[in-house]
């Protein structure tokens, strides 16, 4: 059966080539006024005053405790992830959100050649965060234990940072969370690109499109693939992991 033109159920409107030219080309000017729009924020983000921080707080890592500068690595700039963390908790009980992050976060390598080192923190102890990450397979991206680290090497999690070096000194320069984290997020820009975006329920979306769903709605999912933040959930990377079996519980403690 061929396709109509006209707008199929569900689907984009179907025209000939030159049309849909024409209007990418008119979608291409406001997409080019964005881009340049981001390079202002950038500039005016490099502008930013600085707050000097204590660079010998100590976090722990695979050798033990360290001094924060150490993370630069001799390099000059450090980008942290400050990864949430839910004490006592099994892996599948761990930050659905942060778990979507981290997952982003494989490998520094492009980073480091621009002289920029990658870590990811968290509150959770080193008995706790050792055997989670060698689950998750996290092998190219230095993690460590915040958890005796004043703010903002430590205290609150869930944000993105980032550090300046000069000699002993660190210096916070930039941090952001929420949907800032997006910019690492590769799958959420990739999701953009496709005729049904998010399937988020916050989305502009022509009427007939698939979604309205919560726009956590893929963090967690059963051993099935359903989406659930249920106890049965794990965080949809994990189930790609290794020795992932199915779950009954969370563990999660409760917050007061």
């Amino acid at each position: 059966m061929g396709l109509s033109s006209g707008r199929p159920a569900g689907r984009p409107p179907v025209v000939d080539m030159e049309s849909w030219q024409s209007a990418r080309d008119e979608l291409l000017v406001r997409e080019k006024a964005h881009t340049r729009e981001g390079d202002a924020i950038a500039a005016a983000r490099r502008r930013l005053p600085m707050v000097e921080i204590d660079g010998s707080a100590e976090v722990t890592g695979p050798v033990g405790s360290v001094p924060f500068l150490s993370l630069f690595e001799g390099r000059d700039r450090l980008v942290v992830y400050q990864h949430m963390w839910h004490d006592g908790a099994p892996h599948q009980g761990q930050c659905e959100g942060c778990t979507t992050t981290a997952w982003h976060l494989h490998d520094a390598t492009y980073l480091n050649a621009h002289g920029v080192s990658l870590a990811i923190l968290t509150t959770g102890s080193w008995e706790e965060v050792h055997p989670f990450i060698a689950f998750m397979e996290y092998r190219r991206v230095p993690w460590y234990s915040a958890r005796e680290a004043p703010a903002p090497i430590g205290g609150d999690m869930g944000y993105l940072a980032s550090f300046l070096r000069a000699g002993d000194r660190v210096f916070l320069t930039y941090r952001t969370t929420g949907r800032g984290n997006e910019r690492v997020n590769f799958s959420m820009g990739l999701l953009d690109l496709t005729p049904y975006g998010r399937g988020e329920d916050w989305e502009d979306v022509p009427d007939g499109w698939p979604g309205s769903r919560h726009a956590c709605w893929s963090w967690r999912t059963d051993a099935q693939g359903a989406p659930t933040w249920g106890e049965t959930s794990r965080p949809l990377p994990q189930w790609a992991r290794p020795g992932a079996a199915p779950v009954t519980t969370l563990g999660r403690r409760e917050r007061h």
